[in-house]
């Protein structure tokens, strides 16, 4: 019930995995379609090294049947714009080529894409799927796009995975916090889902240390306290989370805009 294999998008490592049937949803525990891991070995340096991986999402994403060739789309960025770690989707959306109020504008056709951080309940009262359930309504997007900052079960993923999935997402269910989910039972239309892990729990990092010190066999609750959760985020957040949304921003405009490599979407954005 499970395919996978190792392939590569513009020089990276690539990890396809597609759960085909009811077997392998109880196998893997995650509902039946495709998953993507693209691998960055180093955090991107330089324009240059940015627009590299940038054509990387771009390929990743132009492989997934579930994204129209043709249509509007919706890019939500989820998350707090406040909160560094957590502010990975909303400062893509900033970087990402919208050009839905240029419908009639230009005389090359665009495809109609539109962008919006969705903010957090705590800052606007409203679940990000209630507000984008009310925007797929009033913009009637073929697929939507959603970039979500994510938790990591390794400590070497922070910051350095990217990824990809057309099953959707449930904003906040890996800091145990998850709210409505996002995807084409809730909203009727594709929703695929984009994501880099920018923080890691305590207790997953301790459990790392001691298997990469030969001390294994723990259990894992040891390190949990109930109501006292810690996640553990880079000391170069700042920098890391800047970098990634600029190639996550120029990949899901590259692949949109097919007729735009990463370069030309650069020119528009920066």
């Amino acid at each position: 019930g499970v395919r996978a294999r190792e392939e590569e998008a513009a020089g990276y490592p690539l990890t396809r995995v597609e759960i085909l049937d009811g077997e392998g949803e109880k196998a893997l525990g995650k509902p039946r379609g495709t998953y993507l891991t693209l691998t960055l070995p180093d955090l991107p340096q330089g324009r240059q090294e940015i627009l590299q991986a940038a054509q990387g999402v771009a390929e990743v994403l132009g492989s997934l049947p579930a994204l129209p060739q043709e249509g509007p789309v919706l890019v939500a960025g989820l998350g707090n714009r406040r909160v560094t770690p957590d502010a990975l989707g909303p400062r893509t959306t900033d970087l990402v080529l919208v050009t839905r109020h240029l419908q009639g504008v230009l005389p090359d056709p665009l495809r109609p894409v539109s962008a919006l951080a969705a903010g957090v309940t705590g800052s606007t009262g409203m679940e990000s799927g209630e507000l984008l359930r009310a925007v797929v309504e009033a913009v009637s997007p073929v697929c939507l796009i959603a970039v979500d900052a994510l938790a990591a079960r390794r400590q070497e993923r922070v910051c350095r995975t990217i990824q990809v999935c057309d099953t959707g997402i449930v904003p906040g269910s890996g800091v145990g916090n998850a709210r409505m989910a996002l995807n084409r039972e809730s909203l009727g239309i594709p929703v695929i889902a984009v994501g880099v892990p920018t923080v890691v729990e305590a207790a997953t990092l301790c459990l790392d240390l001691l298997e990469e010190a030969g001390q294994e066999g723990f259990d894992p609750s040891l390190f949990r306290r109930e109501g006292a959760e810690w996640f553990v985020t880079p000391r170069s957040i700042d920098h890391e989370v800047d970098a990634l949304s600029q190639v996550l921003g120029l990949g899901i405009s590259a692949a949109l805009h097919v007729d735009f490599s990463v370069e030309d979407v650069e020119n528009f954005l920066m």
